[in-house]
């Protein structure tokens, strides 16, 4: 029965990492320790392995199209690698309700970031023509990169929800592109955590295992039918689910612990 629930996860967060180019990862976490009754300290790590391999197989295609900014990928890495192991480290000195508590803010947080998201695209960091302006950009996507990177060693998420509206409206990348790199970043900062996740909890390696195939799979399906979908409504739709479940998190940590 756990592992049939595991699969069932894992496809609903493949999906979504493959429709939005993330979001799907911000419900890993409480699905792992409200659903199949883990510890913050297991599901973390499970989140992060679940989240780095689906965001690896839905980047496959974007670098074969040529639909990832390496240089972009490359400075967010660069800022959110040591960020992720700042971020663990604080999380090991922190009780589970106070961890779970400051992730249903974050859940709040990603939720009215998609209801923000209007499919603009910014141009403060545009020249003319389609080049983008280095030396203005690079200082903004270095803060962005570290609190990427500090919420994945925290809390285990990818932050797809904040990369992909950093590189759309802060650097005018259109949105296929935003949604490439954004899954590259996700998996660089993934492997980060997980490495700095290494040494704590023990890892359930079937319930591991049940997530990340079924995430595969969701998530190369909804890659590659994704366009024909209104995926602008799927993520208002998922916000609300977003919410309802930062708010169970929200009373079980604060009222029931």
């Amino acid at each position: 029965m756990t592992i049939g629930i595991a699969l069932a996860l894992g496809a609903v967060i493949g999906v979504m990492l493959g429709l939005l180019g993330g979001g799907g990862s911000i419900l890993a976490v409480p699905a792992l320790v409200y659903v199949l009754g883990l510890d913050i300290g297991q599901a973390i790590p499970i989140s992060l392995i679940v989240i780095g391999i689906a965001s690896a197989v839905g980047a496959a295609p974007k670098v074969i199209a040529h639909q990832v900014q390496w240089r972009l990928a490359a400075i967010f890495a660069a800022a959110g690698i040591p960020a992720t192991f700042l971020g663990t480290a604080i999380g090991r000195h922190l009780p589970q309700p106070v961890l779970l508590t400051g992730f249903a803010l974050v859940m709040v947080v990603a939720g009215i970031r998609m209801l923000q998201d209007k499919g603009d695209k910014g141009t403060a960091c545009r020249v003319e023509g389609a080049g983008i302006n280095w030396r203005r950009c690079a200082p903004r996507s270095i803060p962005a990169g570290f609190l990427v990177g500090l919420l994945t060693g925290l809390f285990g998420v990818g932050g797809g929800f904040l990369i992909v509206p950093a590189l759309v409206l802060m650097l005018g990348v259109e949105i296929p592109i935003a949604i490439g790199t954004s899954l590259l970043i996700i998996v660089v900062n993934s492997a980060s955590g997980l490495i700095s996740h290494l040494g704590g909890a023990g890892i359930d390696w079937s319930i591991t295992g049940a997530f990340v195939g079924t995430a595969i799979i969701g998530s190369l399906i909804a890659g590659h039918y994704g366009t024909k979908l209104d995926t602008q409504r799927l993520q208002r739709w998922f916000a609300y689910l977003v919410f309802a479940v930062a708010a169970y998190v929200l009373v079980d940590s604060v009222f029931i612990h």
